[in-house]
């Protein structure tokens, strides 16, 4: 049985995208764009555009369609803006798509240093985002992460303005934790 992937597509941004608020055309656009299913390999290519997270490699999590379109949006990617995908590939190739110029780097990697990138994503949960992600925001710059250390966790939008870095919940999201990322469970004295 063969699948359309280009009919999965424009199904996904209209019934698990368009639906969750996300109204930013150019992102809509990109999604209708990139062959999620290219990033999963073959033997998951079905689970593309289902509406859960997928793992594409041990330990990493493609976000469900909806939560990485929202938390996309919170970021307001602009064309020419320099970004950094931390474990995130899809959302990667959809500001490629968008035409920003964009990093990759895996979770456990650190930054490169000294670069200020306008927006950060990462396409899993972290119980807390790393100090050495909210260093690699230029001014102005913003990150998109879940946080979760618990069952349910929350899209977490950070912003820098002069030598500071705010914070403010987003949305829900419960996407697995990245390995390497759990929670550190221990008595509080």
């Amino acid at each position: 049985m063969s699948v359309d992937f280009a009919a999965a597509r424009t199904n996904m941004v209209e019934s698990q995208v368009r639906t969750a608020d996300v109204t930013d055309l150019p992102i809509q656009d990109a999604m209708r764009l990139v062959p999620r299913e290219a990033l999963l390999g073959a033997n998951k290519a079905h689970l593309a555009y289902a509406d859960a997270e997928t793992e594409y490699a041990p330990g990493r999590w493609m976000l469900r369609p909806r939560d990485v379109a929202k938390l996309l949006q919170m970021l307001h990617p602009r064309p020419g803006e320099r970004g950094l995908g931390i474990a995130a590939p899809y959302a990667s190739a959809i500001l490629e798509a968008m035409g920003l110029i964009v990093t990759r780097i895996d979770a456990r990697e650190a930054p490169p240093p000294g670069a200020g990138f306008d927006v950060i994503v990462c396409e899993g949960a972290v119980t807390r985002a790393p100090t050495a992600w909210t260093a690699a925001l230029a001014p102005g710059g913003r990150l998109g992460v879940v946080e979760r250390a618990g069952p349910q966790g929350r899209a977490m939008l950070y912003l820098r303005t002069g030598d500071k870095v705010g914070a403010r919940p987003m949305f829900d999201s419960t996407p697995p934790v990245l390995a390497g990322f759990e929670p550190v469970l221990g008595f509080t004295f």
